[in-house]
This record gives structure tokens, sequence and C-alpha cells, in this order.
């Protein structure tokens, strides 16, 4: 990959501020540990520092995925790559301790797991330097220039799978564009989840003809054996009768209407139970001291197992059991929608046959959510108060759930098939690359 004066200038200028910044990152670390202890943990790995036990994974897939959402989107990604080059290894990487932690439940040994480094010149080599990937996947939207321009210089065939980029994300990216499409050079393919995000993406840099638009991998979720039996036994643990209905990711900002929600339906379902499932582990006391102070009688995933017949709300402090619940639930409250998060994957629950409703900031999802509110599988309320109101009406008519439930299914198949579509896409890649290793010494 060749650079041009003007772009190693860019380069050069990108890394300075970034050196300048640099002892932000140890305050970070630091703050962040405070409140989740494993930010204080491995931070050789977050700054590629060599260790006596550093593996060389020489020729692995690599995988990027930064935290738990990214993870589940690569799921079915990662086990179909296992199965389709058993020979070669398998590194995954993150950036927060949760998407560390679901990398290691979903598959154990089966893959490498390490922090990726911060995006210094340095460190990005030692990084490469010691896993020597022949294949580097991006899910979703992570643009880190150093590591994409190395890539490039390389030869590492580089793609972005699952990708998607916001209006809101477009215009952060605007103003620095010339630095995107800089990175976007090194990629060789760009997996859109639609043709919306095609055009915004090629609008910060992609390579209009390195393009194609895949759909979302989320729709090629594959579902737990068992999970339907599980859940019938939940709920018959806790009271097969009562209404239950599921705050799902929810974020600070929307917690106190969470808690209005519950008042709304208790008022017209006493004995409903809310199952609440916090979207960072810094969440979880919190949510617990709030629904403390209300009196509320209170269980939690970690300290009962499951809520008891008179628990009125049950906190899912666990990070990847957000499946079995969905499942359990009659309604789903998908949350980062009540505040300007931009919304949370509205297709765990329509894949499971769960009715489920949004508030009215969804832009990080904003085709998925009205393709399944077309379809009738999903309500978008404009507000708390009328997000409320559409969850006590729906927990009255069971009908009605179940109409939404079959309508969500529909639209999940209907949807399905960008894993194919990746993994023909990304054959070539590896195979041009020579099934040998790539030389990027």
């Amino acid at each position: 990959m060749h650079l041009s004066l003007g772009q190693r200038l860019a380069l050069g200028l990108y890394s300075l501020v970034l050196r300048i910044a640099f002892p932000v990152t140890l305050y970070h670390l630091i703050w962040r540990g405070m409140r989740q202890r494993e930010y204080l943990l491995r931070w050789s790995e977050r700054y590629a520092l060599p260790t006596a036990d550093r593996l060389r994974l020489d020729g692995c897939l690599w995988v990027h995925a930064v935290s738990v959402g990214e993870v589940l989107a690569a799921r079915p990604l990662v086990d179909a790559l296992l199965a389709r080059y058993p020979e070669r290894p398998m590194l995954v990487t993150t950036i927060t301790p949760t998407g560390s932690e679901r990398v290691r439940a979903l598959w154990g040994d089966r893959v490498h797991h390490q922090y990726l480094p911060y995006d210094l010149a340095g460190m990005v080599r030692r990084f490469l330097d010691a896993t020597k990937p022949a294949l580097a996947v991006i899910v979703e939207t992570e643009i880190w220039l150093n590591l994409y321009v190395e890539c490039g210089r390389r030869g590492i065939p580089l793609a972005m799978v699952n990708a998607r980029l916001s209006e809101r994300s477009l215009r952060g990216y605007l103003p620095v564009r010339w630095l995107a499409r800089l990175a976007l050079r090194a990629v060789r393919l760009v997996a859109a989840q639609s043709q919306a995000d095609a055009a915004r993406l090629a609008r910060i840099g992609a390579e209009p003809d390195r393009i194609v638009t895949t759909g979302n991998l989320k729709y090629d979720l594959r579902l737990p054996e068992g999970l339907a039996a599980r859940a019938a036994e939940w709920r018959a643990a806790w009271g097969e009768s009562r209404p239950v209905w599921i705050a799902a990711s929810t974020h600070a900002p929307e917690e106190e209407a969470v808690l209005a929600l519950r008042e709304q339906v208790a008022a017209r379902f006493p004995e409903a139970l809310l199952l609440w499932a916090p979207r960072h582990p810094e969440r979880f006391g919190p949510v617990r001291a709030a629904l403390a102070e209300r009196g509320l009688r209170v269980a939690t995933r970690r300290s009962h197992g499951l809520p008891g017949a008179d628990t009125q709300v049950f906190v899912i402090d666990t990070i990847g059991e957000l499946l079995g619940f969905f499942a359990a639930a009659d309604v789903a409250f998908v949350g980062g929608s009540l505040c300007e998060v931009g919304g949370h994957n509205v297709l765990e629950p329509a894949a499971l046959g769960v009715a489920s409703v949004v508030g009215p900031h969804t832009f990080n999802f904003a085709e998925v959510t009205q393709r399944l509110r077309d379809g009738g599988a999903l309500l978008q309320a404009a507000d708390a108060t009328a997000l409320g109101e559409a969850l006590v009406a729906l927990l009255a008519d069971p009908a009605r759930r179940r109409a939404m439930g079959d309508a969500g299914r529909a639209q999940v198949a209907e949807l399905s098939g960008a894993l194919a579509r990746t993994l023909e896409l990304l054959a070539p890649m590896l195979e041009r690359n020579g099934e040998r290793g790539t030389r990027n010494e």
C-alpha cells in the first residue's frame, strides 16, 4: 500500500495527536477500573507489550468485535469460520471486558482472545508481528487509521463485515473523512448491512467497487437448543400465569423511565414480573439500589438464580443470558431507545417470537426497526408514557402478542442469508492471500 507525501503527513499528524493524548489512556483504564475491576487487568495486551507467554498465531483468522453486541453479531461468522478452516488458529479481539467474557462463554478454548491494543503505530506493529493474521475481519464499524494502514502495508486482507454507519455517526466522521478515506483504502471488502449503510460508508471514503450489501448477520441468529423448554421451566417456577415483561439493555438516562413503566404496568397487573437487564455491568448495583429504595421485592440472577413467586423485579446481573430471558417474557422493551443512545438489537426478541416495544431513538437500528414495525412485529412509542400504554395493551392481549411474534419470526426468516453471502465474499480473499498464510514480515 503506497502512501503519497500528503498521506504520510496526515498519518504522522494523527499519530502525533495520539501520542500527546496517550496519558489519557491510563486515566481511562483506572477510572473504568474503579467501576469494573476487569479494566485494571491485562494491560500488556492493551499496550501490546511482549510477555513470556505471548502466543504466536501465524496465519490466524482474526475477527475484531469491540464489545458484547458485536461479539453476538459475529457469532454465526466465527462458528462458520471455525468449521470451514479448522486447521487455522482463530483470534477474536475485543476492547471491553464484557466482550471478553462473552467470547470465553461462547467459544472457550476454541478461540484465542486478547484485547486490541491502542492505535499507536508501534503497538499496532507489535500486535501484527505476534499474530500474523492471514485474514482480518472487523465487525460493524471500527476504523483505526494506524491499524488499517499497517494491514495494507503488510498485504493482510482486511474486511469490514456487518458494516453499518448511522446518520449520527456519519456526521461525526465527515469532518475527518480525509483520515477515514486513508484508512478505508486498505479495506478490500465492505460488507454493508443495508443500502443506506453502504451509501453512508461510501461518503466517508469506502471504495464503491469494494462495497457489497449483504444484510445483517444478526438475522442468521442460531437459537440454542432447548431454549423454549428452559424458558417454560422458569415460567413454571415463578408463576406460569403471571404477566412477564423484560427491560433489556437499558442505559442510565432511562432507568427512571423504566421505574415509571413498572408502576404503570403494576397499576393494571399488580402480579406482573419485570425482568431487568441493564446494558452495562456498572449499572447492576445502582439499579438494585433504586429498586430497594422503593421497597420492591427484588431478586438477582447472581444471588438468587431465578425469581420467586413473590418477586416483583428480577435484575439480570450477568452477561450472555439475555436470549433465555427474552424467551421467558411476554413482551420485551429494548432499551437505548428512550434516550439518545440509538437503540439496541431488536432482532433477538423477534427471532424468538416475542412482541417488542421501543422508544423513539432507534437510529442505530433504523432500517431493522422500521422493517419489523412495518411487518407488525414491533411497536414504536413517541415517549415513555406512550410506551407504558403499549406495554399494558400488549400484556392484556395474548392474541395480539402471538400475531406480533409470528410476524417477527417471519421477518427474521425472510431476511436471513447474510452469513452465506459474507462467507462467499471472504473465501476468495483468504485464497488469494495464499492458503499457506500471509507473507507480512
